[in-house]
């Protein structure tokens, strides 16, 4: 990677998308800690800190905002309006069938859903804005000083108010068009390398939390700290190695002759990637166990005994309870996510009409049972693989619970690297289209 990024500093012209992506994304962390007016961040702070954990919906978009939220910025919501609104569509592309026909429509169909899912980003924008204003009305600090500074029934709620949920809005409009600038002009993967920023803004952060504790207890972590990282060199590797690892099955296409050539014979293969869900279903899985943890931030659990409390510590994060459920969830929601994106008839008939086949397979529906035997396989080791790699923060959380706020490993870490890899796949597209010396040479 550091190679690929050596040798496209060298030419000019990426070098330029390379400064265009590195403003935008300056501009992305000045604009996370621009205070939004009207809000005491010092009362944010202190509230997000106690409530925001646990695994708690609120510490989820925190970690992706990069703290934002935490702080009551202007890109408090960063691009997880743009995130939500990608996969609702997405999944509607699959059920609604307008929404299919626009797929098969090819670029103009294309252009035509990302404007569809620009108005469905900012109606999330807007919801998600309103409802992050009534937490903050209701957040204090332990002198009960409120984050909101004018709450009443006069016109000064509701001028503030209406500032406070234009500006979430507006951070939220002006981070989609930084990533789509980066798209443009930068190197591209805007909203990609976006959300890589706000994440990889939290590492510092957990990195002065191990220097802390280090500091504290230093015979207990100064090992902790050593084994965290040794672990995470690993962990990166596994990723690397099962985000490119992939299952080829072989095809043959017959011979044909027309005239005096010879058409087809060749020989090619169906690549299958381990993971080609991504961290779907884990986002999925999240935000459906995060919920139980919201539900407690506004009715809290004050018994220790009855329904209510034992289905609050079922759900407790660091309970192998809520571990094993997750762990469920993932599977589940990996074969869904899969199912939707890979149809194994359609790939059947492609085949066949191409005059293609499987070596061994007979064509129609062996193939296609053939291929769908192959992929139920697949993605049963990818499921396995994000279960594993989305648990391991719990596993930290159980063994103690100053770790349990680290966000480097797990999903972020998933994220991070697929961020990563994708990225240096894009820089080594634009070297080859630069030193590709065409047919003419």
């Amino acid at each position: 990677m550091f190679q690929t990024l050596k040798k496209a500093w060298g030419v000019p012209e990426i070098r330029k998308k390379l400064l265009y992506t590195l403003l935008m994304i300056l501009l992305f962390r000045f604009g996370s800690a621009v205070t939004v007016p009207f809000l005491d961040s010092d009362v944010v702070r202190s509230w997000m800190s106690r409530n925001a954990a646990d695994g708690n919906f609120l510490e989820y978009l925190n970690i992706l905002t990069g703290g934002a939220l935490s702080q009551a910025t202007i890109f408090s919501l960063s691009i997880t309006p743009f995130i939500n609104a990608s996969i609702i569509m997405q999944l509607l592309t699959y059920a609604l069938p307008p929404l299919e026909r626009m797929r098969d429509e090819g670029e103009e169909g294309r252009k035509k859903i990302e404007k569809i899912t620009a108005f469905v980003s900012m109606a999330l924008a807007f919801f998600m804005s309103y409802a992050y204003y009534v937490t903050l009305t209701r957040m204090t600090d332990e002198n009960g000083i409120r984050a909101v500074k004018y709450l009443g029934k006069d016109w000064k709620q509701y001028f503030s108010a209406a500032v406070i949920i234009l500006c979430f809005v507006a951070g939220a409009s002006l981070v989609v068009w930084m990533g789509n600038r980066v798209s443009d002009k930068g190197i591209g993967n805007g909203v990609s390398i976006i959300l890589f920023a706000g994440i990889a803004a939290r590492f510092p952060t957990d990195a002065g939390l191990l220097i802390e504790l280090t500091k504290q207890k230093p015979e207990k972590y100064l090992f902790v700290s050593i084994g965290y990282l040794i672990f995470m060199v690993f962990e990166i590797a596994f990723i690397v190695f099962m985000n490119e690892a992939e299952r080829r099955i072989p095809i043959q296409y017959a011979k044909r002759v027309v005239g005096r050539k010879q058409y087809g014979g060749q020989k090619t293969h169906i690549p299958i990637k381990v993971c080609m869900s991504g961290v779907m279903p884990i986002i999925f899985a999240m935000s459906f166990m995060a919920l139980p943890q919201t539900i407690q931030l506004f009715k809290p659990d004050t018994k220790t005994h009855g329904f209510y409390h034992a289905f609050c510590q079922f759900f407790n994060r660091t309970s192998w309870s809520y571990a094993i459920l997750y762990f469920i969830l993932i599977i589940a929601f990996n074969y869904f996510y899969v199912s939707i994106q890979y149809n194994p008839v359609e790939i059947a008939n492609n085949l066949r009409q191409s005059n293609g086949g499987i070596p061994g397979i007979r064509p129609g529906k062996p193939t296609s049972d053939y291929i769908q035997r192959v992929l139920s396989k697949i993605t049963l080791v990818g499921a396995f693989f994000l279960g594993i790699i989305a648990i391991i923060p719990i596993f930290f959380a159980m063994a103690d619970a100053n770790l349990q706020s680290l966000s480097m490993g797990g999903t972020t870490m998933l994220i991070a690297v697929s961020v990563a890899l994708e990225t240096t796949r894009t820089l080594e597209s634009h070297l080859m289209m630069r030193h590709h010396k065409g047919f003419l040479q």
